[in-house]
C-alpha cells in the first residue's frame, strides 16, 4: 500500500458509510420513489453507483464483475443485461431498477470488500499503468480510481438529497 492508496480507500469507506445511510430502514417503495418521474431513485443511484464501481473495478483489475461471479444479477432479478450498469438509462429503465435496501448495501459491500482488497495490493508503480488510451491525455490506474470514487460520492450525495426530501414529506 502507498500513501495514495490510503487516499483511495478511504474516500471508498466514506461512500459505502453514506451509502448505508441512505438506504437503511427506507421501503422498498420509498427507495423506488422519484421526485418526478424523469428523476432517479435512491435504489437506482446505488445500485448504478455499485455497478459502475464492480464494472470499473473489474476491468481494471482484470476479473469478472462481484454481479456476475457472485450471483447478484440472479438475486436482484431486474429485466435489464446483467452487463447494464446504467449508465444512459432512460426514465423507464429507472423505473425498472427496484430493490430492498438490504440488498442494496449487501451488493454495495461486496463491491466495497472486493475493491479494497484491489487496491490494498497496489504500490505506486501499479497507480501509473495506463489504462485506457481513448483519453488524451491516457488514464492512468490512479487516475480511473479517483474517477470512481468521484462518482460513487456524487451518486451517493443525490441518493442522501432524495432521502431528505422524501422524509420531509
Amino acid at each position: 500500500m502507498t500513501a495514495a492508496t490510503d487516499v483511495i480507500i478511504d474516500g471508498l469507506n466514506r461512500v459505502k458509510d453514506n451509502v448505508h445511510a441512505a438506504v437503511e430502514g427506507l421501503s422498498r417503495t420509498q427507495l423506488a420513489e422519484r421526485l418526478d418521474p424523469e428523476a432517479n431513485s435512491i435504489a437506482w443511484l446505488v445500485w448504478h453507483l455499485t455497478r459502475i464501481q464492480d464494472d470499473h473495478v473489474a476491468d481494471v483489475a482484470g476479473t469478472t464483475q462481484v454481479w456476475i461471479t457472485d450471483g447478484w444479477a440472479g438475486r436482484f432479478a431486474l429485466p435489464l443485461d446483467n452487463h447494464d450498469h446504467g449508465f444512459g438509462h432512460t426514465p423507464k429503465q429507472v423505473a425498472q431498477v427496484v430493490a430492498d435496501a438490504e440488498m442494496l448495501v449487501w451488493y454495495h459491500d461486496a463491491v466495497h470488500a472486493r475493491t479494497v482488497d484491489y487496491v490494498q495490493g497496489l504500490g505506486d508503480v501499479d497507480l501509473a499503468r495506463v489504462v485506457d488510451l481513448r483519453w488524451d491525455p491516457p488514464v492512468t490506474l490512479a487516475v480511473r480510481l479517483v474517477s470512481v470514487v468521484d462518482d460513487c460520492a456524487q451518486h451517493v450525495g443525490q441518493a442522501a438529497f432524495v432521502r431528505g426530501i422524501l422524509e420531509r414529506r
